[in-house]
């Protein structure tokens, strides 16, 4: 790797949580303890299941994160785009990955070897520091999605769902907000905990109301305000 791309990607892993906090020498030097994994669209990063000896950080590119149910079913967890972390149990010690990491589109990734990372916190308190506030954001998210699955109607956690998504991975098209890669209904119904029927009747009533238009695979905010309204159980106008 370039002196040059070493110091860019080293500014960009500034804005990485378990890295904030470091001077650029320092993030120099655990840019260079890194390797590029490249991967075509489709392709895993890693499987649920297999041994975790390795943490990521998305360089380009998109990666979805799921799981499997013992009935065979894929649950899409999350959604991740250029910044993020993943693979997270690679660093902090867990024996295998809980989840899979495929790539939504072409996706690059820096991976740091578990090994890296052990000698990353045992000589940087301030990523050792950073690791514990990781950790507790996780399991912030984790409670919130809970609790959201408990209590609110579907039609806010489907209308959260998608402005995560824009806001996560969208780009403006003469009709309004587009998400910029494939997301199918299913894919939307294993984000929120319902089904493949409630989103796809959510979809529909809102395209006749002219707040969506959705294809095969495709979405575009029309209307991203009334979506806004509905997540946060406001009067829509």
């Amino acid at each position: 790797m370039a002196a040059r791309e070493t110091s860019e990607i080293a500014q960009r892993l500034a804005h990485v949580p378990l890295f904030e906090g470091l001077p650029v020498d320092t993030l120099v030097t655990i840019v260079k303890l890194a390797h590029p994994k490249a991967l075509e669209t489709g392709a895993l990063f890693f499987s649920e299941g297999d041994q975790a000896d390795a943490f990521f950080v998305l360089t380009s590119g998109r990666v979805k994160l799921s799981q499997m149910t013992p009935e065979g079913h894929q649950v899409v967890l999350r959604l991740i785009g250029p910044g993020d972390a993943f693979g997270g149990v690679g660093a902090f010690g867990g024996p295998t990955y809980p989840v899979s990491a495929e790539a939504v589109d072409a996706s690059v990734a820096l991976a740091w070897t578990s090994a890296a990372m052990r000698h990353l916190f045992e000589t940087e308190s301030t990523i050792a520091l950073n690791a514990l506030h990781f950790v507790s954001g996780r399991l912030h998210d984790l409670q919130r999605l809970y609790r959201q699955l408990m209590t609110e109607r579907v039609e806010r956690r489907v209308a959260r769902a998608l402005l995560r998504l824009v806001h996560d991975a969208g780009r403006r098209v003469d009709a309004g907000i587009e998400i910029s890669f494939p997301i199918s209904r299913q894919d939307i119904a294993e984000m929120t905990g319902t089904t493949l029927y409630t989103v796809s009747r959510l979809l529909s009533g809102w395209e006749e109301r002219g707040i969506v238009q959705s294809s095969r695979q495709h979405i575009v905010l029309v209307k991203p305000h009334v979506l806004v309204a509905i997540s946060e159980d406001l009067p829509s106008r």
